[in-house]
């Protein structure tokens, strides 16, 4: 009876990893990876909130790793934020100046009462100044958009803040919503496609 309670004993503790890894709770997948459809909210009334909507709806478009929906009520999660975009002018004022001054001089005098007196003098003098000033106005163009990914029940489950003066062949607010576009979709497949070690480290059920 004894030897049967032993052995009973052995195998329940020889179990007890086993029950305690099946009863803890499965990783939970980030929500970022289960959105599909998105809908992207108007980011503002003027006219630059509109096209930088659009030129984020079409780089995320191209990204092919989610829909765009135009119906709010069928989207896994909305885009929205606000985005700014403005034209300035920009002053750039140098001078520069170069002088040159050189002077020379020399004197003597002497009296005699006897034989009357003389003095003689010699001076020299060189000056040249220039100066040349500049004033060059730049017109810049900056584009900067603060967008989030907000799920069904209210929670913010992605955010970033992007900004860009402009490229060389491509306009501030595209370049902006580029980026957006690039840096959802890295973090996306991220959370889709766990690392390797994350799986190497799971034990098998």
């Amino acid at each position: 009876m004894q030897k049967s309670i032993g052995v009973a004993v052995l195998i329940y503790t020889a179990a007890m990893p086993w029950f305690a890894a099946a009863l803890e709770p499965a990783p939970l997948i980030p929500d970022l990876a289960r959105v599909r459809r998105i809908y992207v909210e108007p980011l503002g009334r003027t006219e630059a909130a509109e096209q930088m909507r659009d030129m984020i709806i079409a780089a995320i478009q191209n990204s092919k790793l989610f829909l765009i929906t135009e119906d709010e009520e069928m989207a896994d999660a909305n885009l929205r934020g606000s985005a700014n975009d403005k034209v300035y002018t920009q002053d750039h004022i140098s001078s520069d100046s170069v002088g040159l001054h050189a002077n020379a001089g020399s004197g003597e005098s002497s009296r005699n009462s006897m034989n009357g007196s003389s003095a003689s003098h010699q001076t020299g003098g060189i000056g040249v100044t220039d100066s040349e000033s500049s004033h060059i106005q730049e017109r810049r163009h900056e584009a900067s958009a603060s967008i989030r990914l907000v799920d069904e029940d209210g929670d913010v489950i992605w955010s970033t803040t992007q900004e860009s003066g402009g490229g060389k062949f491509r306009s501030a607010m595209a370049d902006v919503a580029d980026k957006i576009a690039r840096q959802l979709s890295e973090d996306t497949r991220r959370v889709r496609q766990p690392s390797k070690g994350e799986f190497a480290n799971r034990s098998p059920q």
